[in-house]
C-alpha cells in the first residue's frame, strides 16, 4: 500500500504541432498547458508528508524551461530546418523531442523529469506515479509507470 498526493504545475504558454495529422492540428498552435503531478510513497516523512511540496520549484523551472513561450517540435518534423533557422535568429524558443510532440508525449516527459527528481531529492523515497497534462478543461492526457 502507498499514499499519494499531487500537484498542480503550469507548464506555460507552449505552441506545437501535429504535422502528420489530417486535421488542423497540423498547423502551429498553442495552449497554456497544466500538469497535475501525483507522487508516491510507501512511509510518510516526518512531517506526515508525501513530499513537501515547497520543495518543486526546481521541477517547476524545468518545466518551465522546457514548455514556457517555447516551439515545441518533433524530431521528424519536416519543418524542422526551417523551425532551426527561426530559432537561430532569435524568432522562436525552439524545442525539439526526439518521441513527438502532444499532450500525450508530453505528459511523458513530465513524468520522467519529476521522477528523476523526486528520486535525487528524497534518495528513492518517493517516485512520480502519474503525470497529467492538460490543454484545457476538455483535453487531457497522463503517463503512468
Amino acid at each position: 500500500m502507498s499514499y499519494t498526493s499531487s500537484k498542480i504545475i503550469e507548464l506555460g504558454s507552449t505552441a506545437f504541432r501535429q504535422p502528420f495529422a489530417s486535421s488542423h492540428c497540423r498547423f502551429i498552435h498553442g495552449y497554456h498547458l497544466m500538469a497535475k503531478v501525483t507522487f508516491a510513497c510507501n512511509e510518510l516523512d516526518e512531517n506526515n508528508w508525501v513530499f513537501d511540496f515547497g520543495g518543486l520549484k526546481k521541477l517547476e523551472q524545468i518545466y518551465k524551461s522546457q514548455f514556457d513561450h517555447a516551439l515545441v517540435v518533433a524530431s521528424d518534423d519536416p519543418g524542422i530546418e526551417l523551425f532551426k533557422e527561426l530559432a537561430a535568429i532569435g524568432i522562436v524558443q525552439l524545442k525539439i523531442m526526439k518521441d513527438g510532440v502532444g499532450i500525450e508525449q508530453f505528459s511523458k516527459w513530465c513524468f520522467d523529469a519529476a521522477n528523476r527528481f523526486v528520486n535525487d531529492v528524497t534518495s528513492g523515497r518517493v517516485w512520480a506515479k502519474n503525470v497529467t497534462v492538460y490543454e484545457h478543461a476538455k483535453n487531457f492526457a497522463s503517463y503512468s509507470q
